[in-house]
């Protein structure tokens, strides 16, 4: 059974020309001289913008290897912010300023926007979805759906493209651009889940401004935390039928949590996760690095991981 105690829930390194360090729900992010970041994906879990108070076995290598991976798979269409992989819960990259807004792209209605769509809206982020449909139906072509960027322990809320230029926190040129490459990395998403046998339903993507003021992609793309999958076998006959459909992403936690009266909510505690649990959940999101991947994981050494990402990153800043 997977042990927590070689998880990494939290880092604390000083590294040569360090000047600050961002954390963020999952990800901890080192400033080194104002020109590069060290992004450490940590083993910690979030849902409802909850983090939870046990670490997930290899959950930090799966997220980071999958994101580096799709940027690989993706820079011939879209610029990214990636240089080097030192260690498997490590990416290193230019330091970019973000956008202040996700950009979030659905190509069915599932998750948030059946939600709303369940509670009548035909309005999401000023974009209009179509009557008749059913939860998970496709819409005819997908559609953006931004999202604000929320400080820690804040929920990212909807906003249309027009309020995004009206209120100035994008100009309409970069705007421009963060669509066209938002469309432009969602099909070729698409195109790579299908081959693997997915659906890619909906996804974020993050932005930001090199310092010479080129738009990359920036922190994670396509992986479980950041997208909702659909196993296609099988999805015609279940939408058919009104059932659900088999997803691959973190949905599967937060229905658990859902199940044991946690939604984030005031005055909600979060249930206790056995180590079984724990396992069960570390499995899973091994499962979703091979099917995303179509390759198979193989486990870093966790016996020390703090002392094997600073080695590791220390040799690659020299």
């Amino acid at each position: 059974m997977a042990s927590t105690d070689n998880t990494i829930i939290d880092t604390n390194f000083n590294f040569p020309g360090q000047k600050n360090v961002y954390k963020g729900k999952v990800r901890e992010v080192y400033n080194i001289n104002d020109e590069q970041l060290v992004m450490i994906a940590t083993d910690r879990l979030s849902a409802f913008d909850v983090v939870m108070p046990k670490g997930i076995p290899y959950k930090g290598q799966i997220l980071n290897q999958i994101a580096t991976k799709m940027m690989a798979a993706t820079e011939d269409l879209v610029p990214n912010w990636l240089t080097a992989t030192p260690d498997p819960n490590v990416a290193v990259g230019h330091l970019c300023e973000p956008f202040k807004v996700e950009m979030v792209i659905r190509g069915y209605m599932s998750g948030h926007a059946a939600r709303e769509y369940k509670a009548g809206k035909r309005l999401l982020c000023g974009v209009p979805m179509p009557e008749g449909m059913k939860e998970n139906d496709a819409f005819p072509e997908p559609i953006i759906t931004p999202a604000t960027k929320a400080e820690m322990g804040d929920h990212d809320e909807d906003i249309s493209r027009e309020d995004i230029l009206k209120r100035g926190i994008v100009s309409e040129e970069d705007y421009l651009v963060l669509e066209d490459y938002t469309r432009k990395l969602f099909k070729r998403g698409t195109e790579i889940a299908a081959e693997r046998g997915l659906i890619l339903v909906d996804t974020k993507y993050e932005f930001g401004k090199t310092k010479d003021g080129k738009i990359v992609l920036i922190d994670e793309i396509h992986t479980p935390d950041s997208s909702r999958y659909f196993y296609a076998e099988g999805y015609q006959e279940r939408q058919d039928k009104g059932e659900a459909q088999k997803q691959l992403s973190k949905e599967f936690v937060r229905q658990w949590l859902i199940s044991n009266n946690f939604q984030g909510l005031e005055g909600q505690t979060v249930p206790e996760m056995s180590d079984e649990y724990i396992t069960s959940v570390s499995e899973r999101y091994i499962e979703l690095y091979e099917n995303i991947t179509g390759e198979t994981f193989v486990k870093a050494d966790v016996s020390n991981i703090q002392e094997r990402i600073e080695t590791n990153v220390l040799e690659y800043l020299k």
